[in-house]
Formats: structure tokens, C-alpha cells, sequence
């Protein structure tokens, strides 16, 4: 029944039966949802990897050997530069967070994961390096 490779079955047959919103629908709530959160105030560094990076990197950053890396004791997390460049703009499996996160929620939860799970990176990255870093990806 599924016509449209784009769309997964369940789905193909909620938007045939008028039950969920078209491909194109869905794509403009999508960023009528990230234009809402780059607009929401700024969540804590906690936050963010509890609502985000958590589900990937498990609780505590322990990681999952073979698919997700662990960030507790990760030593490539000793230049800040190097996590956020990784949030901004994705890495093997894990994809970029620019379009979801504010320049300040990139930096709270970059120097979230480099001061707890074992780690003791304490020069923090700033919001302003964030906003740098974006404008030499574009």
C-alpha cells in the first residue's frame, strides 16, 4: 500500500486515511518546531544532554561500545572546541543539533559533558565560539 518510499508504512496509511498531516505538512510543523525552540530560552547543559544527547550516550555517558561512543573519561573531550564542532555539525551516526539547539544550549551541554561523567575539563566554551563556529560551517 505504501506508494511513497519517503513515508513508513503506518504513516503512509494514517496520511491516506486523513489521520496525520502530509510529507509537506509535516515537514513546515518541523520548522515552525525548531524556529519555536530556537526561540525558547535557553536550557541548561543537564538539560539538554537528559533530553538529547541521554538517549544516544546513556546515563552517565557511559556510551555504547560499537554504535555510540562513551563521553565519561573521553579525552577528546579536552578541547572544547572539538565537542562542539561535533554537535554543530555531526559526526559518523550522530547527526548535527545546529538546526535544534541555540548557540547558548550548545554551549551548556558541551561543558556539561566535559565537567561531570569523570571528566574535569573546566576552561569552558563560550556561546560566542559557538556562534563563530556556525558561521564558518555556512
Amino acid at each position: 500500500m505504501n506508494r511513497n518510499p519517503a513515508i513508513p508504512g503506518a504513516l503512509a496509511v494514517a496520511v491516506l486515511l486523513g489521520a496525520a498531516p502530509a510529507p509537506a505538512q509535516m515537514q513546515a510543523q518541523t520548522q515552525a518546531q525548531a524556529q519555536a525552540q530556537m526561540q525558547a530560552p535557553a536550557r541548561s547543559g543537564q538539560q539538554v544532554y537528559e533530553t538529547i544527547c541521554q538517549a544516544c550516550h546513556l546515563p552517565g555517558g557511559v556510551g555504547d561500545p560499537g554504535s555510540y561512543p562513551a563521553l565519561a573519561g573521553n579525552e577528546h573531550l579536552q578541547d572544547g572546541g572539538y565537542p562542539a564542532y561535533v554537535v554543530v555539525n555531526g559526526l559518523k551516526a550522530m547527526p548535527s543539533f545546529a538546526s535544534m539547539l541555540q548557540d547558548r544550549e550548545i554551549a551548556n551541554v558541551v561543558n556539561y559533558v566535559r565537567t561531570n561523567f569523570g571528566n574535569r575539563y573546566q576552561t569552558p566554551i563560550t556561546e560566542q565560539e559557538i556562534k563563530t563556529l556556525r558561521q564558518n560551517m555556512e
